[in-house]
């Protein structure tokens, strides 16, 4: 399954926006224009369906507050809402899942965040639906604590979605950082829930089969030595003392069997392209990529695209991408489909999201990258005087 369309109203930069989404999906937009926040969109979800640990509340308070959520511009309708439809594939010609939450606190009383509107919608792949879930109901209305909670976090009230709340709590996110992979042992202090930041990157290649672990060492493998030719061989072993995990790589060297570095001796670009790597083939879910080409040669970003569909056709189920990036490098590649584009445009009335135009799609169909024919209008900004959200 994969998202394949997404409406938001008053969250974070985006006062009422529309996006559709494909297999992989490149997010455009210069610095502070709310790429970050469009990906929180996803990793929220993720965890307000969540049923341990998770929720509404949860996921709201971890962000700081509600009015930390709201868009600045929103007036008289302060509600925030998402709105999500998933398919089983971007070309389908009907959802198969529609799940709509607008949330907001009470005028009066104690201020709760409660729940205004819950809608789950299942479809037939023909276009009929048929509504599962519909709130607030008669039972939601005799007591208001129950609109605290939604339905997607209830194990009790989703046995008929449970399916979708699966699907949106195995979202991850990537965001390594290097040196909290390398060092983490050293640096202490407490690991983040799902582990953004690959401070227990190791430990997940270690929890992996044998059998599976080799399997994906060995694609990743084939494919770090197109952009880094001189590695010859990738390796997971443990210490003999310790048992503690590492990766090994060994590289083409003047000695007869090689020089062999371990991931503390890594750079930061090999780092972050053996974890992006795993991650593709490590699952099925919604996969977030923020920046990836941080840390990596230009040379290596530009076939970053290219590097992503080849690991995808390695295995037998793909994981939908959302990719936020404003690297010219890895536009350039013209093999991007200019469909996957959505370009971010900060205004006085919040960020607004848009696809790549007719005219645009012909150009880039004709030769023309995406770095050169949307890339442009990526980068500009919209509206006389802008003041940008500080969450962004």
């Amino acid at each position: 399954m994969i998202i394949t369309k997404l409406h938001l109203q008053n969250w974070r930069n985006f006062k009422s926006a529309d996006a559709t989404l494909r297999d992989v999906t490149y997010v455009l937009g210069i610095n502070a224009s709310g790429k970050s926040n469009f990906l929180d969109v996803f990793r929220f979800l993720r965890d307000v369906a969540k049923s341990t640990g998770g929720g509404l509340q949860k996921a709201v308070s971890d962000r700081g507050t509600l009015k930390k959520l709201r868009c600045l511009r929103a007036r008289t309708n302060p509600e925030i809402g998402l709105e999500i439809e998933i398919s089983n594939s971007a070309d389908d010609a009907f959802p198969i899942w529609k799940y709509k939450l607008s949330f907001n606190t009470e005028g009066k009383g104690a201020h709760r965040l409660l729940i205004v509107e819950e809608v789950v919608t299942k479809y037939d792949g023909e276009g009929n639906e048929e509504v599962l879930i519909k709130r607030p109901d008669k039972q939601d209305r005799a007591d208001s604590e129950r609109l605290t909670q939604t339905a997607l976090e209830q194990i009790q009230a989703n046995a008929q979605f449970r399916e979708l709340a699966e699907f949106f709590g195995a979202t991850n996110y990537l965001h390594v950082v290097p040196q909290l992979l390398k060092f983490g042992d050293l640096i202490g202090g407490r690991k983040l829930e799902d582990d953004p930041f690959g401070q227990g990157f190791m430990e997940r290649i270690a929890r992996t089969s044998e059998a599976t672990r080799k399997r994906r060492l060995a694609r990743i493998e084939k494919v770090l030595k197109e952009v880094i030719p001189q590695v010859e061989q990738l390796d997971f072993v443990r210490d003999e003392i310790s048992g503690t995990p590492h990766l090994e790589v060994r590289y083409i060297h003047h000695r007869p069997r090689g020089a062999i570095q371990r991931e503390d001796q890594f750079s930061d670009g090999t780092l972050r392209l053996i974890s992006l790597f795993w991650l593709l083939l490590d699952g099925t879910s919604l996969l977030l990529l923020e920046e990836p080409e941080l840390s990596l040669n230009e040379e290596i970003v530009a076939q970053l695209p290219r590097l992503i569909e080849k690991v995808q056709k390695s295995t037998k189920k793909k994981r939908q991408i959302i990719v936020t990036t404003h690297s010219k490098s890895l536009l350039g590649n013209a093999g991007i489909d200019g469909r996957s584009l959505l370009i971010l445009q900060p205004s006085n009335e919040g960020t607004a999201i848009s696809q790549a135009t007719d005219a645009e799609l012909e150009a880039m169909d004709s030769g023309f990258s995406p770095a050169e024919v949307v890339l442009p209008r990526a980068q500009k900004v919209s509206g006389a005087s802008l003041q940008m959200d500080i969450f962004a």
